[in-house]
């Protein structure tokens, strides 16, 4: 299909392009900027006024939950939840039951997520077999079938020498390896950050050395090996200043932060809310402000949803049953603006740089793309056509009935977010509408 959009704000932070442009596509692809090819005649044309028209949305975490959870959430579910945020790639964790890792698998997900003809999906393969930390997987078969890399998800290797095993096969064929830094034993069984409201609530504590040990013995292996790692839902401080030292000492290293990371503190548990249990921990006001820092400096390079969608039966229970994660699709673009609105506006006050909504952008699209070694991200002459519409002054409210996502649970229901997606489009078909 031929479109013409129209009359919009188009931001390609990876093109250095924010302005008053049209926006042709033709054949899946985007054809021009700007101004119309030779003899291109639209069969659809969008009137995005008072719209801005972005690469579609890139998410280096979401939870599918197929196979093996389609309790908690389906393809179907999850995918249009993801077109309503206006992501169009998405990187799927291997943990699933059973676990992504064999190629039958892998092919079987790609499979269905090619039929529904929504989102582009890119899983993840198991780094060792069942995520138990032993065996290493067949990751060129495992590569062969779709994995873009390979991880552990919520699982840590207890076995050092199995982790650099790892590493050094994946330096060999470049692959990238995506690792959570947790100890393996530290913090095991704690379900709030460690600190004071931890002990005044009497919940069990995950320190901040449980990602900052985790992190020297990643960087030590990375000096040995050479292989490239791409980082996991950063949560603190200190976990960053070690990162930002490895970046400076030139290490091939990447990291991302979850969005709600970004806004929310452990003083957002309330009075034991399930709806903020979630994996890794919020922590301190003091950790929260360096991940904004962080995000906004370069030392984080993407942000994602980290979208994890839990049934009703696993989180409408005390805070310490209650199973981690939260929805977020959906939510990624908002958090993305409200962090710009938020932080970067201030901090580029009087200053000639990007837009702070540029910014954000940059952080959910191209960046997010580049981490992962995906196309996308972006709006290129020639690139694959996959375009966001939104309205960033329109305004609506975090409920369930509005989450398209069958995991309904969220620190932010109730919360009224900015950022609404109008119009949706992958590879050139409009896959949603508002």
């Amino acid at each position: 299909m031929k479109l013409h959009i129209k009359n919009g704000r188009l931001i390609d932070p990876a093109n250095h392009i924010d302005g008053l442009n049209d926006l042709y596509i033709e054949d899946g692809k985007v054809a021009a900027i700007g101004r119309a090819p030779a003899g291109f005649v639209a069969e659809r044309v969008i009137d995005a006024t008072g719209l801005i028209v972005a690469p579609g949305l890139v998410d280096l975490s979401a939870r599918l939950r197929e196979p093996g959870y389609e309790y908690k959430a389906t393809l179907e579910s999850e995918l249009a939840a993801a077109l309503q945020g206006g992501v169009t790639s998405l990187v799927c964790p291997p943990d699933t039951d059973p676990v992504l890792d064999e190629p039958g698998l892998v092919e079987m997900l790609k499979y269905r997520a090619k039929t529904l003809n929504k989102a582009h999906v890119y899983p993840l393969g198991a780094l060792t077999v069942g995520l138990k930390g032993r065996a290493l997987t067949e990751m060129a078969e495992l590569t062969e079938a779709g994995c873009i890399g390979f991880a552990q998800a919520e699982e840590a290797v207890e076995d050092t020498t199995v982790l650099l095993r790892a590493l050094q096969y994946a330096k060999t064929f470049g692959y990238t390896v995506w690792l959570r830094p947790q100890d393996a034993h530290i913090g095991r069984g704690g379900i709030a950050h460690s600190g004071p409201l931890a002990s005044r609530l009497g919940l069990a504590g995950v320190p901040v050395m449980s990602e900052t040990i985790a992190l020297h013995t990643i960087f030590e292996l990375i000096r040995a090996t050479g292989a490239r790692v791409h980082l996991c839902r950063i949560s603190s401080a200190a976990g960053l200043e070690l990162i930002r030292a490895a970046k400076r000492e030139g290490l091939p290293v990447t990291c991302d932060v979850g969005a709600h990371h970004i806004h929310l503190t452990d003083a957002d548990i309330g009075f034991f809310d399930p709806n903020a249990r979630v994996t890794p921990p919020f922590r301190s006001g003091r950790d929260r402000d360096a991940i904004r820092l962080g995000l906004y400096d370069g030392t984080v390079d993407a942000l994602c949803s980290d979208h994890t969608p839990v049934d009703d039966d696993e989180k409408l229970l005390p805070f310490g049953e209650a199973s981690p994660g939260a929805t977020g699709l959906e939510l990624l673009l908002s958090l993305a603006l409200k962090w710009a609105d938020d932080y970067v506006a201030d901090q580029i006050q009087g200053k000639d740089e990007r837009s702070p909504i540029a910014r954000a952008i940059a952080k959910i699209s191209c960046d997010a793309a580049r981490v992962a070694g995906v196309p996308g991200g972006q709006l290129a002459v020639g690139s694959t056509a996959d375009v966001c519409l939104f309205d960033p002054n329109a305004r609506w409210t975090v409920t369930a009935a509005a989450l398209a996502s069958q995991g309904k649970h969220t620190p932010f229901l109730g919360y009224e977010l900015s950022g609404v997606v109008k119009t949706t489009i992958v590879a050139g078909h409009v896959a949603f509408e508002r």
